[in-house]
C-alpha cells in the first residue's frame, strides 16, 4: 500500500514518492476508470454535436430584421462557437483525476472543463471549480475530506495509468486497498522528455503553486521563484482560472498575456486552449503595437537609457515642441483682403487648445478651428461689415484651404505621428538636446541613428508613449480602414434612407426614426469578433487582467505601457529577480511595484526541474558573479537528484551533442549571441529551428522560460551572472559546460 510521503520539512508543498500494489490491482483498477472516462467523452461527443448543430441554425438564419433580432444572433453565434473551439481544446486528456471523499459516497472525476449529464448532474468537475480545489491542496498531514486522491493518464480515450495518494488508510475498505496502484503523478511527469512543447500541470498542480494559482484577482500579484519552480506553468493556469471564477467582467475586457520572446509563446501556445481558454491575447513586448514589429537588437547601454522612465517626460517634451509659437507675423492675402497671423494670436489659440486636455491631434483642431475664427474676424474688420453665419463660414473655408495659412498653421501646430516623432528623437540631435536638456551628451550620442533604422524592443513602449500623447492609431492599416468603414457607413446610410422612404412613408415614424439612427443599428462592427480579436486590434484597449511572465526582465518604461492597458492594476507577475538579464531589467521587485501601487508576493520554493548539483553550482556561479541576486534564489530546494547531471569537460562540442543524444530527449547549446551564427553553421542547425527538433542552438536570453532534456554551456564565464545563471538553470537531466568555466565553479565541482 502506497502513502504520499514529503521529500522536504514543508508539508503543504508534498511530492509523491512510493509504489502501488502491483499490476493486478492496476489491471483491476483500469476498467472501472475506464468506464468512467469513456462515459464523460461520450456526454461530451453530445454536447459537441448540439453546439455544430445549434451554429448551422443560427448560421442559417438570415442577417436581417430588426437590431435586437440581428444582436441576438451575433450573441448566440458567438456562443456556440466558443462552445465549440472549448470543447475541441479539451479533446486530449479531459479526465485527470479522481476524488473519494468522507462525506461523499460516489468519487469526483477532475477534469479540463465542468460536464454535466442530460439531468444537469455533474459527471466532471472543472479543475478551476470551488469543488476541485481539495485535488491540488489535500496532503497527507492535511487530507480535509479527502480519502484518496487518484491521478488518471490517458492516450486518446483509453485510461493508460492509474497513480493513488492515500490520504486516509483508515477509511478505506480491503477492496479498495486492493486498488491502490501508482508511482505518483508529479514523479512520473518529471521523469518524462521534454518535446519542445510545454504542457500544462493541471494535473500535478502542487499546493504552493495552488495558492498562487487561485490568489485575488484583485492588485498585483508578484510570484517569485527561481528556475524549474513552475512559474510559467502557475502563470498560465491563473490566467485561465481568472477567465473561469472572473468570467462576467474578464469576458468583456479579455487577458493579456506578455512572454519574452516569440519562440517562448511557441513553446506554451497549446497549454491555454488546453485548458480550456481560447480567448487570452499573448504577445511580446516587442510585438505589443498592432502594425509594429520590432526586430532589431539593441545594445544593452542603449535599451537601459531608452527604459528610464525620464524618457516620459523626454517624449512629452517633444510632442509641445511642435505646439510652437513663430517669432515673426505672416501676412497672407484671402481675395483683395491682407491678413496677419500675429504670433500673439498663435499663442492665444495655442493656449486655448492645451486647455482643452485633448491629445496632440485632436488638440490641433482646436487649435486651427480658433486661428480661422480669428483670421475671419481680422477679414470682418477689413471689409468692414459683419458676415453672416454662411458668409463666415465661406470666408472662413477659403482661408482655411490658402496654401500660406495652411504652411503657416502646420508649423505652428504639426500634426504628428509615434513613428515620426520618436525616429526625428534619434536621428536629429537638436530634437533630442531640445526634449533631453537634462540627459548627458554621452548618452544622447548613446540614442543616435538613422531615421531609417529597424525598430527594436526597447523603441516599443516610447512608441506607445508618443501615441498616447498624440492621439493615433500606429497601425499602418489603419487609415485603409478608416477609409473602408466610410464607405460602408455611406453604403449603409444610402440603404437605410431607402428603407424608411419604402417603408415609413407618409406614417408618423418618419418623424421619429432618421436615416442616421437606422444605420447606426443597422452597421455595428465587430459582432464576428472575439474579445481577443478586438484587444489585438487595438493599440489602446484596457484589459482587465494581466500577466507578465519573465517580469524581471521589463524596463520602467515597459512597465508604464503595460499598466496603462489594465488602469485597474490587476496583474499577475511572474520572474526571478536572480535570472535578471537586461541593463534595464529589475535587481527587485519593490524598485519596479512601490511606485506603482499595491502589491503582494507569492514565493516558489520548489525545483521541479533541474538536477540538484547543476541547481547548486549556478547558485555558487551567480554567488560569485552578483551575490546581491543570489539571495534571492537562496529559499528555493530542488527536489531532484540526478546522478551524473553536470560534468566540466574538455571534449568537443559533437562529442558532448552525441552524448546527449543517447540520453534522449532534447539538445540545446547554449552560447554567448555572438557565437550563434558560427555555432549554427557547424551543426547545420536553422537559426529558427522549431523547438520540437531534437538540437538548437540559442543565445541565454533566447532560452527564457525554456527547459531541454541535456544543455551544452559554452563560455559561461563570458556571459553576464543573469545569462550564466539563465543557461545553467535549463536542463533537467545533463549540464555540460565547455570552454570559459568561471573559477568559482572549478573550485566547487570535483
Amino acid at each position: 500500500m502506497r502513502v504520499e510521503s514529503s521529500t522536504h520539512t514543508d508539508t503543504d508543498s508534498t511530492l509523491h514518492a512510493g509504489h502501488g500494489t502491483g499490476a493486478d490491482s492496476a489491471s483491476a483498477t483500469f476498467p472501472v476508470e475506464q468506464a468512467a472516462v469513456s462515459a464523460i467523452y461520450s456526454r461530451l461527443d453530445e454536447l459537441t454535436e448540439q453546439a455544430e448543430s445549434s451554429l448551422r441554425e443560427v448560421r442559417a438564419t438570415r442577417a436581417s430584421g430588426t437590431h435586437q433580432a440581428r444582436s441576438e444572433r451575433d450573441s448566440f453565434a458567438t456562443m456556440y462557437a466558443d462552445r465549440l473551439a472549448t470543447y475541441r481544446a479539451v479533446q486530449d486528456r479531459l479526465v485527470f483525476g479522481r476524488l473519494d471523499l468522507r462525506t461523499d459516497s460516489s468519487p469526483r472525476y477532475v477534469g479540463r472543463i465542468g460536464v454535466s449529464d442530460v439531468d444537469h448532474s455533474p459527471i466532471l468537475t472543472d479543475w478551476r471549480a470551488p469543488a476541485a480545489r481539495p485535488f491540488y491542496q489535500a496532503t497527507a498531514a492535511r487530507p480535509g475530506d479527502v480519502v484518496r486522491r487518484r491521478h488518471l493518464a490517458t492516450r486518446g480515450r483509453s485510461v493508460v495509468g492509474v497513480e493513488d495518494d492515500l490520504l486516509d488508510a483508515d477509511a478505506l475498505d480491503d477492496d479498495a486497498r486492493a486498488q491502490l496502484a501508482g508511482e505518483g503523478a508529479l514523479l512520473a511527469s518529471l521523469n518524462a522528455h521534454r518535446t519542445g512543447r510545454m504542457h500544462d500541470i493541471v494535473a500535478t498542480i502542487q499546493s504552493e503553486q495552488d495558492e498562487a494559482i487561485r490568489a485575488d484577482a484583485e492588485g498585483i500579484l508578484v510570484v517569485q521563484g527561481g528556475p524549474g519552480t513552475g512559474k510559467t506553468a502557475v502563470a498560465l493556469h491563473r490566467a485561465a482560472y481568472l477567465l473561469y471564477a472572473k468570467r462576467e467582467r474578464l469576458a468583456r475586457s479579455g487577458v493579456l498575456l506578455i512572454g519574452p520572446s516569440r519562440t517562448f509563446l511557441r513553446y506554451i501556445e497549446r497549454v491555454l486552449p488546453a485548458l480550456g481558454e481560447t480567448g487570452v491575447v499573448s504577445t511580446t513586448m516587442s510585438a505589443l503595437l498592432p502594425g509594429i514589429r520590432a526586430t532589431a537588437l539593441e545594445d544593452d547601454a542603449v535599451a537601459q537609457v531608452k527604459g528610464r522612465l525620464e524618457m516620459a517626460d523626454v517624449v512629452a517634451r517633444a510632442v509641445r515642441a511642435r505646439q510652437r509659437v513663430p517669432q515673426t507675423e505672416t501676412t497672407v492675402r484671402i481675395g483683395s483682403v491682407d491678413l496677419v497671423i500675429r504670433p500673439e494670436d498663435i499663442l492665444s489659440a495655442r493656449t486655448r487648445a492645451r486647455r482643452s486636455h485633448q491629445v496632440h491631434n485632436e488638440a490641433r483642431v482646436v487649435f486651427v478651428r480658433t486661428m480661422l475664427s480669428t483670421l475671419t474676424t481680422q477679414y470682418e474688420r477689413a471689409v468692414g461689415s459683419e458676415l453672416t453665419a454662411p458668409e463666415r463660414a465661406e470666408v472662413s473655408e477659403e482661408i482655411r484651404a490658402d496654401r500660406e495659412v495652411r504652411i503657416a498653421l502646420n508649423l505652428a501646430w504639426m500634426p504628428l505621428s509615434a513613428k515620426r516623432l520618436i525616429a526625428d528623437l534619434w536621428a536629429r540631435p537638436d530634437r533630442l538636446a531640445q526634449a533631453a536638456p537634462g540627459m548627458s551628451q554621452a548618452d544622447r550620442d548613446l540614442l543616435y541613428r538613422e531615421r531609417s533604422a529597424p525598430w527594436t524592443e526597447a523603441d516599443v513602449p516610447l512608441l506607445d508613449e508618443a501615441a498616447e500623447l498624440i492621439g493615433e492609431d500606429i497601425d499602418p492599416q489603419a487609415q485603409q480602414r478608416a477609409d473602408r468603414q466610410a464607405a460602408d457607413r455611406a453604403a449603409e446610410l444610402a440603404y437605410a434612407r431607402d428603407t424608411l422612404s419604402q417603408t415609413l412613408a407618409g406614417s408618423d415614424a418618419s418623424a421619429m426614426v432618421s436615416a442616421e439612427t437606422l444605420a447606426e443599428r443597422m452597421g455595428e462592427e465587430g459582432a464576428w469578433m472575439t474579445t481577443a480579436e478586438r484587444a489585438a486590434a487595438d493599440r489602446s484597449w484596457t484589459y482587465g487582467h494581466v500577466v507578465v511572465d519573465e517580469a524581471q526582465e521589463l524596463s520602467p518604461m515597459a512597465w508604464r505601457a503595460l499598466v496603462r492597458r489594465c488602469p485597474s492594476h490587476s496583474f499577475t507577475v511572474v520572474g526571478d529577480t536572480g535570472q535578471t538579464s537586461s541593463a534595464a531589467g529589475a535587481s527587485t521587485w519593490g524598485e519596479v511595484f512601490d511606485r506603482i501601487g499595491t502589491w503582494r508576493l507569492a514565493e516558489l520554493t520548489i525545483n521541479y526541474r533541474t538536477p540538484r548539483s547543476v541547481m547548486d553550482a549556478a547558485g555558487v556561479v551567480l554567488e560569485a558573479m552578483a551575490p546581491r541576486r543570489a539571495a534571492a534564489r537562496a529559499a528555493v530546494t530542488s527536489a531532484r537528484d540526478v546522478a551524473g547531471a553536470l560534468r566540466i569537460t574538455a571534449g568537443t562540442l559533437e562529442e558532448e551533442i552525441a552524448a546527449a543524444a543517447t540520453r534522449g530527449g532534447t539538445c540545446a547549446v547554449i552560447a554567448p549571441s555572438d557565437q550563434l551564427q558560427a555555432l549554427r553553421a557547424r551543426l547545420a542547425v536553422p537559426a529558427h529551428a522549431d523547438l520540437t527538433d531534437a538540437l538548437l542552438v540559442l543565445d541565454p536570453r533566447g532560452s527564457k522560460g525554456l527547459e531541454f532534456d541535456s544543455v551544452v554551456a559554452i563560455d559561461v564565464a563570458t556571459m553576464s551572472p543573469g545569462d550564466a545563471y539563465v543557461t545553467m538553470t535549463r536542463p533537467t537531466r545533463s549540464l555540460s559546460l565547455l570552454g570559459a568555466v568561471p573559477e568559482a565553479l572549478r573550485t566547487a565541482v570535483p
